[in-house]
């Protein structure tokens, strides 16, 4: 039987970060072109999650877009 995928939320209302991992493994996060936003990423470079510092301050602005990136591996 194949594995169904599992996608963790986790929302920390007093630190005010949303954190978003599509897999549960070793890696660390890197920054992006946002500085709100850091991927998670894993030893081999594929993106596994990412995280959104300060999400109240989003309210009443534009959608944010980030684009996630591949590391050359």
């Amino acid at each position: 039987m194949a594995e169904a995928n599992t996608i963790s939320v986790w929302y920390d209302e007093a630190g005010d970060y949303l954190e978003v991992l599509f897999a549960r493994k070793k890696g660390y996060f890197r920054e992006t072109d946002n500085d709100a936003v850091m991927e998670k990423i894993d030893e081999s470079g594929r993106i596994i999650g990412f995280s959104i510092l300060k999400v109240r301050q989003l309210k009443g602005e534009p959608p944010l877009a980030v684009t996630l990136k591949r590391q050359s591996v």
